[in-house]
Parts: structure tokens; C-alpha cells; sequence
């Protein structure tokens, strides 16, 4: 198996290389040179897998390697014989044709673990097996830099560099990356947005020369590996349903898990539609209902993983809608950067919407959502969730739909006792970030900030 740039003036790499790539050299961004396809009636048809088992099968596709597959059969049971649920993505019916995937048994409560905590041992035996050293920098709005710490702490041969937008996640995300020990580990609060935030890591990987002299290595959702592990628990649920045609409905700021959707699609999985939930900073839900893809202004929200303007997962889609055509989605893109907005050609918007629907929802309709479920149910359930499931009143009541439930309500607590009056409290194994002295720098939002902390600052 081979990866390509979606700008198509990269040279294609293998598994082992796609592993530790951040964007392309051409600015683009890695997908399989071909679709594998799961044998979906012999999967239907067979004793049900456990989940290790179904995301090891998932990820091999993409790898075409017995060693990589040993590795990562090894590494996925290792991983998901941790979380705090046998089933690792449980299905929870909330009533009839609507189902909520949880998804945050992980270590650190939310989706990022599923492939958070596959990449990054893979990542490592990838280095070592190379006698190199990485230095992995990626930005957050949250749960990705939480995740991405618990993963690479004190790995032998990975630094990182996580850098969040200051003030703009809740307390107890903050605290999950800046409590760490690890000395591989550096957090920076960054003067600005998430957007502000990734905008400098894009910029430092587009530095060529800069990139190669540090190590650079990536875990965003701009890394295929993340895209393709995430792949599996759609893969999981239709399965669990007994193969029949489900829509999902998913919280989205990077886009990154709904592309995830439809990568399990593509291979086979009866994924029926995808509905893309947002919050006010809704540019995928605008490019999808008005074909127009435009930068906003980002708004600070109680959903605070989802404030993006820019949703770099976009391109992916796009080339894909393009027939692959690289030099469209190329020039389409170095449009967008020049001026923040591009307009679909109608058969291009036609082809997202043969699988994607949208909807926005307001801060009074998220808030709202979390307190009707918890009357009806007795459920707490995060904000972004609640972005998720407000969104399902654009499905029909007779389809069946599942929303992903993307984080832990603890992580959040502050807006779900606003909306609900009980304050749900963080697992007995996390209790001590509450108390625990943080790390933490803090830099302008500046490229030349940000590669003079790298270059000024040696690897510990």
C-alpha cells in the first residue's frame, strides 16, 4: 500500500513513512493511492469480533506488510484490553432507530484515544527500528493534546510539542496535558485561537529545511494513521446493528473523525450518510448546504474542541469529490489560503452531499439538548455531544441513526452543571490532575515564536 499527496506533487510513501508524515512536501495531505475494500458479507456473516480485533483488521488494510500487521495486531490488544469498558465503543440505545456511541473509555476520556494510543507506540518502534528521534508537534482545541500526552509520555525515541489556545479549553483539558511529569513533554498556551495554534505548526512543517533539522513528526488528524484507526468504530457499530444501512451523526471541528466515516465507507461498511454536527463555527456545515467553503471568525463556545474556522480534514473530501483530481484540489486550496473562501462547483457539492448532510447548532440549543436528555434518560452528556444530537432532528424519525459521543461529561463540567444542575465529577483515576502543580509556557501566536522556542529550547 502506497499514500499520495491530495496536491499530487509529493512523491507516494509507504505505511512506515505515512506513519511519521505530517503534511506532504507539496503542503497536500496523505491518502491511500487505492480504496481496500473489507470483505463486508464474510464479516457480517461471522461470529462477532471483539473490538482489538476489528481495528487491527481495520488498520492492516492500509499497511500490506506482515510485520507491520504483527505489530499492530499487538499493539491494538495491548491498547483496548485498557479501557474502562470491555467493549471499548459501546452502543447505548437512547430509544427507537438513535443510538449514542460512547467513545470516551479511553485514558484520558475522549475519541482521541482510539488511535492516539495506537500511533503512538507504533510511532516509536517505527523510530527506534530506524535509530531516529522525533520531535511530534501538533496543535489542540482540547482532547487531542490530552490524548497525545498520556500516549508519548516517556517514549524512548518521541518529544513533544503540544500547543493549545489559552483560556479556550476547559480547565480540566488544560490540566490533563500540563499536569504531566514526562520530560519528553512541553505545552504551550498560545495568544489566540485553535486556528491561530494550527496555523503555526502547518507553517512550521512547511519550512522544509526547518522540518528536517528537528525531527518533525505529526499526530493532528492531518497524520493518515489517526483517520484510519477511527475507521473501526464505525466498522464496529454497523456490525453491531446486524449490517444494516446506519447514519451517523458527528461532532465536527477538524473533520478529521467524520472523514473517518467516510474512509470506513469506502472500504465497504454500510455507512448509509454522515451528518456533520457543528457549533457556531460552522464552515463545514456552510460548505456542505451552500457550497461555499469560507474562513469565519473563530467564537469561543461551551463546545470549545469544535471552535475551528479552518477544518484541515476538508482537503481530504475535496480531493475525493474532485475524482482525485490533485491539480483542482491543489489549486482550490492555494485559493483558499490566498483568501479564505472557495466556491464548489455544483457535480463537486453534489458528490459530498450524496454522503454528507450538516446542520448548526446555537449555544441555547446545546445547553438545552444536555438538559432534555438528562431529564428523559438520566444521562449527563458532554456539549459536544449535545452538538451531535441536536443535529438528529435533521434525520428522519424512521432512520437509524447513531451519534458519536465524543468525550467524557466530566471534562466539561462547568457547562453541564449550567445546563443541568449536577456537576459530574472526573473518574477516581484522574482526581489528582485537579490538585497537581501544571508546566506550561506560553508564546505569542507567531511562527518566528514558535521556532525560536524549538531551536532555543533542547530536547529534555
Amino acid at each position: 500500500m502506497k499514500f499520495i499527496s491530495t496536491r499530487g506533487q509529493a512523491p507516494a510513501i509507504s505505511f512506515g513513512d505515512v506513519l511519521l508524515a505530517g503534511p506532504a512536501p507539496d503542503a497536500g495531505l496523505y491518502v491511500p493511492e487505492t480504496w481496500p475494500a473489507l470483505d463486508w458479507s464474510r464479516l457480517a456473516a461471522a461470529p462477532r469480533h471483539d473490538y482489538a480485533t476489528l481495528a487491527s483488521m481495520v488498520l492492516g488494510h492500509f499497511c500490506g506488510d506482515p510485520d507491520w500487521k504483527e505489530r499492530i495486531d499487538r499493539i491494538t490488544r495491548d491498547v483496548y484490553a485498557r479501557f474502562s469498558d470491555p467493549a471499548a465503543a459501546p452502543l447505548r440505545a437512547l430509544g427507537p432507530h438513535r443510538w449514542l456511541l460512547e467513545l470516551f473509555h479511553g485514558p484520558t476520556l475522549a475519541f482521541k484515544d482510539f488511535a492516539l494510543q495506537v500511533l503512538g507506540p507504533l510511532m516509536n518502534e517505527a523510530l527506534v527500528a530506524r535509530n531516529r528521534r522525533a520531535l511530534v508537534l501538533a496543535a489542540t482545541s482540547g482532547d487531542t493534546g490530552a490524548a497525545a500526552v498520556n500516549a508519548l509520555a516517556n517514549r524512548s525515541n518521541i518529544d513533544l510539542i503540544i500547543l493549545h489556545p489559552r483560556g479556550r479549553i476547559s480547565d480540566v483539558q488544560r490540566r490533563q496535558m500540563t499536569t504531566t511529569d514526562a520530560a519528553n513533554i512541553r505545552n504551550i498556551a498560545v495568544e489566540g485561537t485553535f486556528d491561530d495554534a494550527q496555523a503555526m505548526v502547518k507553517q512550521a512543517f512547511a519550512d522544509r529545511d526547518f522540518a528536517a533539522r528537528h525531527g518533525l513528526a505529526a499526530i493532528n488528524s492531518i497524520n493518515w494513521v489517526r483517520i484510519a484507526v477511527q475507521a473501526a468504530y464505525y466498522v464496529s457499530t454497523c456490525l453491531a446493528l446486524g449490517g444494516r444501512d446506519v447514519a451517523f451523526t458527528v461532532p465536527t471541528g477538524n473533520f478529521g473523525d467524520a472523514f473517518a466515516g467516510y474512509v470506513a465507507r469506502r472500504m465497504g461498511a454500510p455507512v448509509r450518510r454522515i451528518i456533520v454536527a457543528t457549533n457556531s463555527n460552522d464552515i463545514v456545515a456552510r460548505a456542505i448546504n451552500t457550497g461555499v467553503y469560507a474562513r469565519g471568525t473563530v467564537e469561543a463556545t461551551i463546545s470549545p474542541a469544535m471552535d475551528i474556522q479552518v477544518a484541515s480534514n476538508f482537503e481530504r473530501l475535496l480531493f475525493e469529490a474532485l475524482d482525485r483530481d490533485a491539480g483542482r484540489t491543489a489549486a482550490l486550496m492555494q485559493a483558499f489560503e490566498r483568501s479564505g473562501t472557495i466556491t464548489l462547483d455544483p457535480p463537486v457539492r453534489q458528490a459530498i452531499t450524496s454522503v454528507f448532510s450538516a446542520d448548526r447548532v446555537s449555544e441555547a440549543e446545546t445547553a438545552a439538548t444536555i438538559r432534555e436528555v438528562h431529564a428523559r434518560t438520566g444521562l449527563l452528556v458532554d456539549p459536544h455531544t449535545a452538538v451531535g444530537l441536536a443535529a438528529n432532528r435533521i434525520a428522519g424519525a424512521s432512520d437509524d441513526v447513531v451519534t458519536l459521543s465524543t468525550a467524557h461529561p466530566a471534562k466539561f463540567p462547568d457547562a453541564v452543571a449550567a445546563a443541568t444542575g449536577v456537576r459530574p465529577g472526573l473518574p477516581d483515576r484522574l482526581r489528582w490532575i485537579e490538585t497537581a502543580t501544571e508546566r506550561c509556557d506560553v508564546l505569542p501566536a507567531s511562527i518566528a515564536a514558535l521556532k525560536a522556542y524549538i531551536t532555543e529550547n533542547p530536547r529534555r
